[in-house]
């Protein structure tokens, strides 16, 4: 058995026994002893949805109020004037064919994949290297869009994509440890609130049924559901 180093020890005393607010389970995850570095705060959070059906499937684009704190390289396949508006944009990435021959050798130095419509035959090319790892471009989250600006402009201020995993677990960034309590706070009602709205109309009985708050080397920690 592996052995739980001092600082996870410590982490893991600090853990409330009982469940949590949210604020009182962003304060706990601050709380523990830190890395060093800037540790991503998460949330994890289990619904009542079998994702084997498709009408139960979650999936959406979430904008946090607060952003992440992380870069997000962002890549986009344009032509054109679409291109040169991806560039006015910040876009990272900028190409049509060239890119996709690119990525076709190998090269994945993104963080997410926006597309105009008249690419995605292109980019279609692309769906076993892109698809397995979430980044295919897709109408219903704002990446197949004419409004390249638009949707650039939204994942660089922090828009993250969420989607149920085969056990109904959502897993999402929602900031950095150096963020204060208030904004960590503001970013997970957020979420929470827009997974409420995303809810599938065939889920039946409770809809949020576990959720944990943690950093990338800490602890997690339960939140009472019913203080949602």
């Amino acid at each position: 058995m592996a052995k739980t180093s001092k600082r996870m020890q410590a982490a893991q005393a600090a853990v409330p026994q009982a469940n949590v607010s949210v604020a009182e389970a962003v304060t706990a995850v601050r709380a523990q002893p830190a890395a060093k570095f800037d540790e991503s705060v998460d949330v994890a959070v289990k619904l009542g949805v079998d994702p084997r059906h498709a009408d139960q499937m979650v999936r959406g684009s979430v904008s946090l109020p607060n952003g992440t704190g992380k870069t997000v390289r962002v890549a986009v396949f344009a032509r054109g004037a679409k291109a040169e508006e991806a560039e006015k944009a910040g876009a990272d990435v900028i190409g049509a064919e060239d890119l996709v021959e690119k990525i076709q050798g190998g090269f994945l130095d993104f963080d997410r994949v926006v597309a105009t419509p008249d690419m995605m035959a292109q980019v279609g090319r692309l769906g076993r290297v892109l698809g397995p790892r979430g980044l295919m471009p897709n109408p219903k989250l704002g990446t197949v869009t004419m409004d390249v600006t638009g949707a650039v402009t939204a994942i660089k201020s922090g828009q993250i994509e969420v989607r149920t995993d085969k056990a109904g677990v959502i897993h999402a960034p929602v900031g950095k440890r150096s963020f204060d309590d208030a904004k960590l706070v503001e970013n997970i009602e957020f979420l929470l609130s827009e997974l409420n709205r995303m809810k599938p109309a065939a889920a039946k009985g409770r809809y949020v049924q576990g959720i944990v708050v943690s950093s990338t080397m800490g602890a997690g920690i339960r939140v009472e559901v019913s203080s949602i």
